[in-house]
């Protein structure tokens, strides 16, 4: 795994400098992450490298994960659909085993360190432990909750206002707590398998062994099989260019461990393709990271079509490859992408298929939005600026007083 010190050719060498003064402040304090699955999903990809890297500037961190079944996993996934605003009806069942659930893993879990940092709903109501420790709790919500179902977010804000702060993605999903918040967006790691340069051979190599063809315009989308990224409607409109346009739609997805709906979306990607010998599904590991870079690296145009997207750190990583990148203009997306700047936002599967054939058919015009789009994350969405925030919020906790910049 990179050292921190191979991160200052990228972002130099005062950014690096600066991290390792703002973590000295933080010497003897203990962090520990807690967040709902360790594979699958940007959550787990951001803290499987932010951790080691808080550790080597000194700041003893350690990840532990909510461990819940088949029934938590369904309770949790449609709290996750009612946050982004979509009615669900909740039973006294589900909150049972929710409640179930927390209560078993704060039997389990160790929450005696000084900073204990929850991300996202399904460990929230391990708050209840703070009282025994007298430490610090953050709450970190990664979902866009611009719009949230209303009896949702009643019931988990009186978890959220037990908390010492929050922190939100975007401004647009901030709300009215009785709690501090902190805006703070995500990040990925240039320096990571699914980020990293390649060279042409191992590029073609990877895709050889997966068995995409190149010789036509590959049009991608990188994604979990979820309805909120609407890989469904992608395909819709991508079937909409094709009499204008030769070239191929790759759909590359996986599951995350927290989500059990992947399956269902998958067959429902599968008839909507029909058949067609333009429309590759190919479904990968979570852990595909190489993979998913090849592939990045050797399409024409990235799609994300979320209807739904706290962020979307498939956007960030193929911005940072120079990619021009489609995609839905919601949640956290708009702070990534200008429109015919840095990227394209649409709002329709028929806006989609516009902007797909323009981008096709202007190479010129594609190739300068990539441009504009890698200098965009390298300013403000790596993993370097993240930490520098993580370790100001950190230290926020300590003085109250005084003004800390996030």
């Amino acid at each position: 795994m990179p050292k921190l010190e191979s991160y200052e050719p990228i972002v130099g060498l005062q950014v690096i400098e600066e991290l390792k003064s703002l973590a000295k402040n933080l010497e003897g304090k203990r962090i520990l992450h807690i967040n709902s699955t360790a594979v699958g999903g940007g959550v787990a990809e951001i803290l499987n490298r932010m951790v080691p890297l808080l550790g080597e500037l000194g700041v003893q961190t350690r990840w532990d994960v909510i461990k819940g079944g088949e029934a938590f996993y369904a309770v949790t996934k449609k709290m996750h659909n009612a946050l982004h605003g979509n009615e669900q009806t909740f039973t006294d069942k589900d909150f049972e085993v929710f409640f179930d659930v927390q209560e078993k893993n704060l039997n389990q879990m160790r929450l005696d360190d000084d900073i204990v940092f929850v991300h996202d709903p399904q460990p929230i109501g391990l708050i209840k432990r703070k009282n025994d420790f007298r430490n610090k709790w953050i709450w970190r919500c990664h979902v866009d909750v611009s719009n949230p179902q209303a009896s949702l977010w009643n019931f988990l804000r009186t978890f959220v206002e037990q908390y010492d702060k929050s922190v939100f993605s975007a401004p647009a999903f901030s709300q009215k707590l009785s709690i501090p918040q902190a805006l703070i967006c995500p990040s990925i790691d240039p320096l990571s398998d699914k980020n990293r340069e390649m060279s042409k051979d191992e590029i073609q190599k990877i895709i050889e062994r997966l068995r995409i063809p190149l010789d036509k315009p590959l049009v991608t989308q990188v994604s979990r099989f979820d309805r909120l990224k609407d890989p469904v409607g992608v395909i819709k409109a991508f079937k909409q260019v094709q009499g204008y346009v030769d070239a191929r739609l790759l759909l590359v997805g996986g599951t995350a461990d927290d989500d059990p709906e992947g399956a269902e979306v998958l067959e429902e990607v599968k008839n909507e393709a029909d058949g067609d010998p333009d429309i590759i599904i190919l479904p990968l590991s979570p852990t595909s990271h190489l993979e998913i870079n090849a592939i990045q690296r050797v399409s024409t145009v990235i799609l994300q079509k979320s209807l739904k997207e706290g962020f979307g750190l498939t956007i960030t990583e193929a911005l940072w490859k120079g990619k021009p990148v489609i995609a839905g203009a919601v949640g956290g997306i708009p702070l990534q992408i200008t429109h015919k700047y840095s990227g394209i936002l649409t709002h329709s599967i028929e806006g989609t298929a516009y902007w797909l054939k323009q981008l096709l058919q202007e190479p010129s015009f594609a190739k300068k939005l990539g441009e504009n789009g890698r200098e965009h994350v390298r300013q403000n969405f790596l993993l370097t600026r993240h930490l520098r925030d993580y370790l100001l919020l950190f230290l926020s906790l300590y003085h109250h007083g005084d003004i800390v910049n996030l």
